[in-house]
């Protein structure tokens, strides 16, 4: 199985890849203010690359619940001069964390090569022309509702089949706008319009959406239903239940893994491969 970025085809049956996430906004949930200079987001994102990160997600419009939108004027505010920065002298892949076509087009005008959309259950006919026209990798993510109320009663018959037949009718509508099987990866959008119980029966069940033949982003970094189970209240105390996340996925198909803390996922990736009994790891003393 590979992923299409335009110039890049990320090989994903030998090893996960993870996405490290740079958010260059105020107010992200985990990492918000940390990196709104574009010179400092440049040095993370090098710095992330260097932990073994094997793609960079830019994201400038926090999504977290009950965010509000910001304009495309500050959303491109915050987000071209890091990819400007970059342009040139980078060679992992990009993404761009967007709802907006617009700031999408002017990314991959950029050098980006991916489009991570958190809207694709809208299937904006502008996101999906700029995909094709570009070759651009696509993260088709699931979101019951909007931001700013998804968290406030979401509901669902059976969340796993729902998920489920949304990740097949978007395939089928990409397919029909000439956006081809491989440039597309899933998203079932962990803390997106769900409930703790939702997240742990998506975790449970993750296996189930490896049957599209398309790779799976698993995208539970430190989100509030890993505290809610785990009994932490902090954000920065969810890591242990995070990396717990990320090995029960790499065993049920997922590969492709995006989280803050690059480093310590690398690790725990590389000893989960190399003590899963159909993975023969390199020699060591």
């Amino acid at each position: 199985m590979k992923w299409r970025m335009a110039k890049f085809d990320l090989p994903l049956n030998e090893a996960p890849v993870v996405m490290g996430i740079l958010n260059v906004t105020p107010d992200s949930f985990s990492d918000g203010g940390l990196y709104q200079d574009a010179s400092h987001a440049a040095d993370r994102a090098f710095e992330l690359a260097e932990q073994g990160a094997g793609i960079i997600d830019i994201g400038g419009e926090s999504t977290r619940p009950f965010a509000a939108p910001v304009s495309l004027t500050e959303e491109r505010r915050r987000v071209l001069p890091v990819l400007e920065r970059l342009s040139g002298e980078f060679n992992v892949p990009l993404s761009v964390d967007t709802r907006k076509p617009e700031l999408a087009r002017e990314a991959l005008d950029r050098g980006a090569v991916a489009v991570n959309d958190v809207g694709a259950h809208r299937r904006i006919p502008a996101m999906l022309e700029l995909v094709r026209e570009f070759g651009a990798g696509y993260v088709c993510m699931h979101m019951q509702g909007e931001p700013e109320t998804m968290q406030l009663q979401p509901e669902y018959a059976n969340p796993v089949a729902e998920i489920d037949d949304f990740f097949a009718a978007s395939l089928a509508c990409y397919e029909e706008r000439g956006i081809a099987p491989e440039q597309v990866a899933l998203d079932a959008g962990f803390g997106f319009g769900k409930t703790a119980r939702h997240n742990v029966e998506l975790m449970r069940n993750l296996k189930r959406f490896t049957r599209h033949g398309r790779p799976l982003v698993l995208g539970v970094s430190k989100k509030s239903f890993i505290g809610r189970v785990a009994g932490v209240e902090a954000t920065e105390g969810r890591l242990a239940g995070s990396l717990a996340c990320v090995c029960w996925a790499l065993q049920a198909g997922v590969r492709i893994f995006r989280v803050h803390d690059v480093a310590e996922t690398v690790q725990a990736l590389a000893l989960w491969r190399a003590i899963e009994p159909s993975h023969v790891p390199r020699e060591s003393n």
